[in-house]
């Protein structure tokens, strides 16, 4: 099984696809549909009614390469959240803004969070406890606000969420974003879908060798 950290995979997909989705259902089918266009990396979110069976459901799953997938949390602000999406098969947890008690928590499960800021107060705090931060909500301060942000910042893996659409990922990443989140506006044609991934993946760890 491929042991590649889910930084590493976040920073070869380059965007990573954030689901707010009606029910379990839902939020399955679309991971599915995500994970057969190439996408490996994705966040499903605790606004999703029944989002912790999605997450059972989905986390045994695999990628077009036959990799494991990687189904992270999002919104995650409380312990009981925390623990609920690990308990769950979760990779990786993110939370959009401070989160203390899961950062700490987190710390205790040895598990992959990536805490949510929008200062350079915030994001540092968050890059120094992780190495990763959410910058949230990116669209206020601009692929300008990454830039200045990566100038003192140069070794974290910044991801950019909030308000930016999949024809803005590549500014977002030539400015400095390690990935992009995308909540809306992802081609729903397998073929076009497919071919987004495709455009922007870039190599992964040197241990991400597709599973037989």
């Amino acid at each position: 099984m491929s042991t590649c950290h889910p930084y590493a995979v976040m920073a070869a997909q380059r965007l990573l696809p954030v689901l707010r989705d009606a029910d379990a259902d839902e939020a399955v089918r679309r991971t599915t549909t995500l994970l057969a266009a190439g996408c490996r990396a994705v966040e499903l979110t605790t606004s999703t009614p029944g989002w912790a069976e999605a997450v059972a459901r989905t986390a045994p799953l695999t990628d077009a390469g036959g990799r494991s997938a990687l189904i992270g949390v999002g919104t995650v602000t409380t312990t009981a959240q925390a623990e609920q999406a690990l308990d769950a098969g979760a990779a990786f947890l993110i939370s959009p803004y401070p989160a203390p008690e899961v950062r700490e928590f987190a710390r205790r499960r040895r598990a992959v969070f990536i805490e949510g800021g929008f200062t350079p107060g915030e994001i540092a705090g968050a890059a120094r406890a992780a190495g990763a931060a959410k910058v949230f909500p990116a669209h206020v301060g601009g692929p300008r606000f990454i830039r200045s942000l990566k100038a003192v910042l140069p070794e974290a893996l910044l991801i950019a969420t909030g308000g930016i659409r999949p024809d803005e990922v590549r500014d977002w990443l030539a400015a400095g974003a390690g990935a992009v989140g995308i909540g809306d506006g992802l081609p729903a044609d397998p073929d076009e879908l497919a071919a987004v991934f495709a455009e922007l993946a870039l190599p992964c760890c040197p241990r991400c060798t597709p599973e037989s």
